[in-house]
């Protein structure tokens, strides 16, 4: 798995979370040796991708490090509206 396939993977996971999917952004960003995968959404829809108490992103943030852990890099999950 590569950081593209990645930032697909995030995309096609926040389709399903939020209610304006057109506003969807995922862009990467480097910062020293680490790739960090912007997720932007409407700000309206931050919340339903947070989700209750951190929990959702949580859960993303697990899946991007699982997939980089794999690849031997280190990837973190940014959320911004």
């Amino acid at each position: 798995m590569s950081v593209e396939q990645i930032k697909v993977m995030i995309h096609k996971i926040s389709e399903m979370l939020v209610d304006r999917p057109e506003h969807i952004v995922v862009n990467e960003e480097m910062r020293d040796d680490t790739h960090i995968i912007v997720l932007s959404v409407n700000k309206m829809d931050v919340g339903k991708v947070i989700g209750r108490s951190g929990q959702t992103a949580k859960a993303l943030r697990a899946l991007v490090n699982a997939a980089a852990t794999r690849m031997g890099e280190k990837v973190l999950l940014e959320i911004r509206e």
